[in-house]
């Protein structure tokens, strides 16, 4: 039996299911995740390497930008199965590109 959660129990199983208990970041983290064919190949409840503990994935919002008590409302067809590492980076390279100026500026500070 694979570790899940306690709350909102029904929910996380529905996602897992529809991912198949893998991460299903395909590089919004950045990595080409080449060994799994463009997805990540980490799984819950297996180990990610040999001095690694078992993955725990989680059901979060498939933009890695949505707050977290807006994704709380969210169903299971709009989350994904991400493992930390890759919804961190995701979430990280999100804010950069939102970050990012744009052509908005409209050419105030160009030469």
């Amino acid at each position: 039996m694979t570790p899940g959660l306690l709350a909102a129990a029904d929910l996380f199983h529905t996602v897992m299911e529809a991912a198949q208990h893998r991460c299903q970041c395909a590089g919004a983290c950045g990595q080409p995740h080449t060994k799994g064919e463009g997805r990540c190949t980490r799984e819950h409840g297996r180990h990610a390497g040999k001095h690694s503990g078992p993955v725990r994935l989680m059901a979060a919002a498939a933009d890695p930008l949505t707050t977290e008590l807006a994704a709380a409302a969210l169903p299971a067809s709009e989350l994904r199965a991400w493992c930390p590492p890759c919804f961190t980076a995701a979430r990280r390279a999100a804010q950069r590109t939102a970050a990012a100026p744009g052509d908005e500026q409209g050419g105030l500070f160009d030469l």
